[in-house]
């Protein structure tokens, strides 16, 4: 492919809702022409997407890169040709925190990238910056035809995976299954262990999100807070009910793969 890469340098690329979204990025560029790859310290995003481990990255002066969970030098902007700061989180990366400690600095950017309104909103850092949505995955209608509840996302205080749980039998749910990653085995130990019965089963982690959608009728939903909610996206494309409590809701624009990609063609001038 001729002209302009797109290069994305992330943090972390174990399984999370930043990865699938990146992973997914990734592919939509390469399909409509526009060569991008996706670089992280993990091994779990190298088979889904053009992609490769950090100690492969090298940059030119045409690259636009897309830089997430990190925080790669200052003359990064100087050595490419855009420099976006693609920001999929709140508190976790509270970005005018980092720019008034100095480890963030605005110039270095040629601006942040927010994936929702209301997530622009909570940092507070307005300006130079872009909202693009998302690139959700292709899931098909759900072909599960009994009563089973499904709770999706790492297992930690934040997506308060137990309350998930306790809303699912309160709601008369005989069968409830944990999809996600242990991302805090404290938690897990404390809140979610005691509630394992034989009415709920953890999945683990699965690739095949066609497969996870099939097994259940309805999701339940209780994070702190969610700067997209893919979960939420996924969810209307299997045509399986959502349950999720008012502080999951982002608010986020839902857009076609066509809007998206033409919304980073203008704003990386591609």
């Amino acid at each position: 492919m001729e002209g302009p890469k797109v290069k994305i340098i992330s943090g972390w690329s174990d399984p999370g809702g930043s990865t699938v979204a990146f992973i997914n990025l990734c592919n939509l560029f390469n399909d409509n022409g526009i060569e991008c790859t996706y670089y992280g310290p993990h091994k779990w995003h190298l088979n889904k997407c053009n992609s490769a481990s950090m100690d492969k990255i090298s940059l030119a002066e045409d690259d636009n890169v897309l830089t997430h969970f990190i925080r790669p030098g200052s003359n990064l902007k100087k050595a490419c040709r855009r420099h976006v700061l693609s920001c999929h989180e709140t508190n976790m990366y509270p970005l005018a925190k980092m720019i008034k400690d100095g480890r963030i600095k605005k110039d270095e950017y040629s601006f942040f990238q927010y994936v929702s309104e209301s997530q622009r909103e909570w940092h507070r850092v307005f300006t130079p910056y872009q909202i693009i949505p998302n690139v959700i995955s292709e899931v098909k209608p759900s072909k599960c035809s009994e009563k089973v509840a499904g709770v999706i996302g790492s297992i930690d205080p934040h997506k308060r995976t137990h309350l998930s749980i306790k809303r699912a039998l309160d709601d008369g749910f005989e069968k409830v299954y944990l999809f996600g990653t242990i991302t805090d085995v404290d938690y897990f130990n404390l809140r979610v262990l005691p509630l394992m019965s034989k009415q709920v089963e953890y999945m683990g982690h699965t690739d095949n999100k066609q497969e996870m959608y099939d097994k259940i009728s309805s999701v339940y939903h209780s994070s702190k807070r969610e700067t997209f909610n893919l979960v939420k996206a996924e969810c209307q494309k299997a045509e399986v009910e959502y349950l999720g409590l008012n502080s999951a809701d982002s608010s986020a624009e839902y857009l076609s793969n066509e809007d998206i990609l033409n919304k980073w063609k203008e704003a990386l001038e591609l």
